[in-house]
């Protein structure tokens, strides 16, 4: 755990307030769902909730099992980063903040079929040192909220993503959300 110097009171409500800047850098907004933890040091620790989080063995096995079949990299995020990948480049992936693009994309349930270069093509981190060919974008929606994606991604230029793979990815995004229903 990393000291940050800041000392706040407990108000009459048993009330704390969470800094701005810690609430900036973590990507906490209003109305977020926080996860409380105890320790036996009296320590109490507060986690940003993520439901896809929850299933993120499963997420692991779900991404891997579609990268394989597809031959393509597979990414599955919450609302602030890629929770599960799979496939080329899944290790400079995993556990990255997901760019504000695509945050955006995801608010407005838009399905994204693009090539690099076209307007609707979305980077997927804000620091995307690596940019991929093609890809495939569809929000994972529970009971009628968006809780993240699934992202299909390939890095070959002369492959293109169609149809199939947009549906695949749909299946996939219906499915994680089912899972979370229950």
């Amino acid at each position: 755990m990393k000291a940050t110097g800041i000392v706040r009171r407990i108000d009459d409500l048993g009330r704390v307030v969470v800094p701005k800047e810690i609430r900036r850098t973590l990507r906490i907004r209003e109305g977020d769902p926080l996860e409380i933890f105890t320790d036996r040091q009296g320590e109490i620790i507060l986690k940003k909730y993520s439901p896809i989080g929850e299933l993120s063995i499963f997420a692991k096995e779900y991404a891997e099992s579609l990268a394989t079949t597809l031959g393509c990299t597979v990414c599955i995020t919450d609302h602030d980063q890629i929770v599960a990948a799979a496939g080329y480049g899944k290790k400079d992936l995993q556990d990255k903040y997901i760019s504000k693009r695509l945050e955006s994309a995801m608010d407005a349930r838009e399905q994204i079929l693009a090539q690099f270069g076209e307007r609707k093509y979305v980077p997927l981190t804000e620091e995307n040192t690596e940019e991929f060919a093609c890809q495939v974008i569809c929000p994972i929606i529970c009971e009628g909220d968006v809780l993240g994606s699934v992202v299909l991604l390939d890095k070959n230029d002369k492959k293109k993503m169609t149809e199939t793979e947009q549906k695949v990815a749909a299946c996939a995004a219906n499915f994680l959300g089912r899972q979370m229903e229950q």
